[in-house]
């Protein structure tokens, strides 16, 4: 049977102080707030990956940028994947993936490897201008819109 624990409170989780190993604080359903020597605070979610049922963690982020309340939410939103048989780290990983392939393929990034290439064969007072000129007429309506966009324009 599964050790229940109580719930931490947040003034138990300021106190925390360090000490010269690494202790964690349990809130439960697999919660830790895991204490450093050097001070630092972290929050670590413990679970077993569905298929495999190999015992791993999650990191939620350190305290204070993430709250009890915070983690105690991210740890509802792991318990609701697992439910579903998603592994939250994968799906973590694949959202961050799917995130940063969407900020690679916008214009401005483009632009951005484009200039670079350019350098090359331009002076450097060019090359600025033009990636003024960008900054200043095309990358704030369009700088933000990705390849799949709709909305193409073609310049003749």
């Amino acid at each position: 049977m599964a050790r229940t624990s109580k719930p931490l409170t947040n003034t138990e989780v300021k106190q925390a102080k360090p000490k010269e190993k690494i202790y964690s604080l349990s809130d439960g359903n697999g919660l830790q707030l895991r204490v450093k020597p050097n001070g630092s605070k972290l929050w670590l979610f413990d679970y077993y990956r569905p298929f495999t049922k190999v015992r791993t963690s999650l990191s939620f982020g350190r305290y204070p940028e993430v709250s009890l309340a915070d983690a105690r939410g991210k740890r509802k939103t792991a318990r609701e994947l697992l439910a579903k048989d998603i592994d939250p780290k994968e799906h973590r990983d694949e959202n961050d993936l799917k995130t940063e392939r969407k900020h690679a393929n916008t214009l401005q990034h483009i632009a951005a490897q484009w200039l670079e290439v350019k350098k090359s064969h331009v002076s450097t007072d060019h090359a600025n201008d033009t990636w003024r000129s960008l900054e200043l007429h095309i990358f704030p309506s369009l700088g933000k819109l990705g390849a799949n966009h709709q909305n193409i324009i073609v310049f003749g």
